[in-house]
């Protein structure tokens, strides 16, 4: 009678059980989380290959005066924005809101932040100084950059695909609050919005499910 009562604990302890054990594979396993989207037009060039959109060659005055340029991405992911330092309107609260989590990576090596000036007349190297240090930014890992109109401008349309992108002034040329995650391979894998807590929350999301992609990749590599 024990034995058979025993048994039944035992059989019922492993329906109760291996759920757990199959929901726990799944979490863990290398193969829990969708890829993210790749943004922009793509080309196949052959039956299963196909060539993405990337950001092109750029080259830039960080707030510290350094040439910043995309080899000093090679094989980072990184955020980028366009601001610029006297904007009254959507910058200071997109900026704060980035803030938060050039903080929270700012001792990630992988993940970097890039703030693009539109307004490269106005904010020179030392008025980006002026503004990083009211922002509190970390100079390592959050780059703002100036540089030749036309390139940046040029940049936000072709490279980054600022839909807002028109005119030719910084009040005028956009107001994006667009936030752009950008993989290794310099290819766009989220579009946010950078006044939105909640889509900023996203970003944060997914650039750990990024990081994920490739800690896999290398596992696998």
């Amino acid at each position: 009678m024990k034995i058979q009562n025993l048994k039944r604990i035992l059989i019922i302890l492993s329906i109760l059980f291996l759920p757990c054990v199959f929901y726990l594979v799944l979490i863990q396993g290398k193969n829990h989380f969708k890829q993210l989207e790749i943004f922009g037009p793509k080309e196949a060039i052959a039956e299963g290959d196909t060539i993405y959109h990337t950001i092109p060659a750029f080259s830039f005055l960080n707030q510290e005066g350094k040439t910043i340029s995309d080899k000093d991405l090679d094989g980072k992911i990184y955020v980028a924005n366009f601001f610029f330092a006297t904007c009254p309107t959507i910058c200071p609260k997109m900026n704060y809101n980035l803030k938060g989590l050039t903080e929270k990576y700012s001792r990630d090596g992988q993940v970097k932040f890039l703030s693009f000036t539109v307004d490269p007349d106005q904010d020179s190297v030392a008025a980006l100084e002026a503004y990083a240090k009211k922002m509190g930014a970390d100079n390592n890992s959050w780059w703002f950059l100036t540089g030749n109109k036309d390139s940046i401008y040029s940049l936000a349309r072709n490279g980054f695909l600022v839909a807002a992108a028109g005119g030719k002034t910084a009040a005028d040329f956009f107001h994006s609050q667009n936030l752009l995650l950008i993989d290794k391979e310099k290819r766009i894998r989220g579009i946010y919005d950078g006044l939105d807590e909640s889509d900023v929350k996203k970003l944060n999301d997914e650039i750990e499910v990024l990081e994920k992609e490739y800690q896999e990749k290398e596992s696998k590599g």
